[in-house]
């Protein structure tokens, strides 16, 4: 157990969470520092994250300082203005959610006094505290994984751990959402006596995901059985992340091929702003990307698609929303673990059309 120096921050422990990879690890690590700021005495907490997910980061309620990492290519000069930024932050302790040597060497030559990680790797020994969880197995979320870490640490600190934290890990004031859906009615058109559908239908260059046919294939078959159910159909909006807008304009063109209207979200400010957009869906379609895990950290109602493979699991990356607003799709067992053409689209159709039900009813005509 670690002795606090009441003279850092008026006895508040300040501390370092590092979790400078993609975006969607960067959301399923919120419920960590949502546990760590319910803590008493709440910490100073800041987080060391790429330029990428900074401007998420500055949104994020449970952080207090973002500090940006230039990464593993960044040259001699950058490395030492990180190690001096480091040890000028005089931090009670470093909680690395994923561990690489150059963090670890960096937080052991910052001395910082209590420096915790998962037992994996090497990179390991620059740590002198070590959480063995196995995440290979994919036994548990990976958003729990994180928060198990950040009690870990509370408890090496002498804190007492609280209980955990809900959903929403992303609260908003309650006219955000307001705000953005009245946004998108100027800006689309939209009516707000439909549901309103928001589909990703990009990967970000690194989640496994539906081809374009296969959305188009699940976007006819939610139509068809709502309105099989006598609902009013959905209105369809297309996300779209930086180079991906051709994509979603195919998918757009495809759809209006079938008759079915889809419009493509407006460009936004950045990715803060986007994220913002995504409070407005009344369900969020993707594969298992970092806009997925915003609209998660949001509590949205999400239906995600998964490969199936040990390591990226509907469990390992399930969203961090609750309980009742998460669907998930993947292979089936003796399915390749990345052949996504063995999922059942007009199963999962049937589901999605079954959330968007309750939301809606047949436009009538006095």
């Amino acid at each position: 157990m670690m002795t606090l120096s009441p003279a850092r921050d008026g006895g508040r422990p300040r501390l370092l969470v590092v979790r400078n990879d993609k975006l969607g690890d960067f959301m399923l690590a919120w419920p960590a520092l949502a546990c760590l700021k319910a803590a008493d005495p709440a910490p100073h907490v800041s987080v060391l994250v790429p330029a990428y997910t900074a401007p998420l980061a500055r949104q994020c309620p449970w952080i207090d300082e973002v500090l940006l990492d230039p990464g593993e290519d960044a040259g001699r000069e950058a490395q030492r203005e990180l190690l001096s930024t480091l040890r000028e932050g005089r931090f009670d302790a470093l909680l690395t959610l994923f561990s690489t040597p150059r963090i670890g060497w960096l937080g052991w030559r910052a001395g910082i006094p209590l420096r915790l990680a998962p037992a994996t790797k090497w990179a390991q020994l620059f740590y002198n505290r070590r959480v063995t969880q196995r995440r290979s197995r994919s036994e548990k979320p990976e958003y729990v994984y994180n928060m198990e870490l950040a009690e870990a640490l509370l408890d090496a600190l002498g804190l007492a751990v609280p209980p955990r934290p809900g959903p929403p890990y992303w609260p908003l004031p309650a006219d955000t959402r307001d705000a953005e859906r009245a946004r998108i009615v100027d800006e689309l058109g939209l009516s707000a006596a439909a549901p309103w559908v928001f589909l990703h239908p990009g990967s970000g260059g690194s989640a496994v995901n539906l081809t374009l046919d296969q959305y188009a294939t699940l976007v006819r078959g939610v139509e068809a059985r709502l309105d099989a159910a006598g609902a009013v159909p959905p209105r369809w909006v297309l996300t779209a992340g930086p180079g991906e807008e051709a994509a979603a304009d195919r998918l757009r063109d495809g759809l209006a091929d079938a008759s079915i209207t889809a419009h493509r979200l407006p460009a936004r400010r950045g990715i803060d702003d986007f994220a913002l957009s995504l409070s407005a869906a009344d369900l969020f379609i993707a594969g298992s990307t970092g806009p997925l895990h915003i609209a998660g950290a949001l509590d949205r109602p999400t239906a995600g698609f998964y490969p199936s493979r040990r390591s990226a699991t509907p469990l390992r990356w399930q969203t961090c929303n609750a309980q009742a607003h998460r669907l998930a799709f993947c292979p089936p067992q003796g399915a390749g673990e990345r052949d996504m053409s063995s999922i059942d689209l007009e199963a999962a159709a049937h589901r999605i059309a079954e959330r968007l039900l309750p939301l809606t009813t047949r436009e009538t005509t006095p």
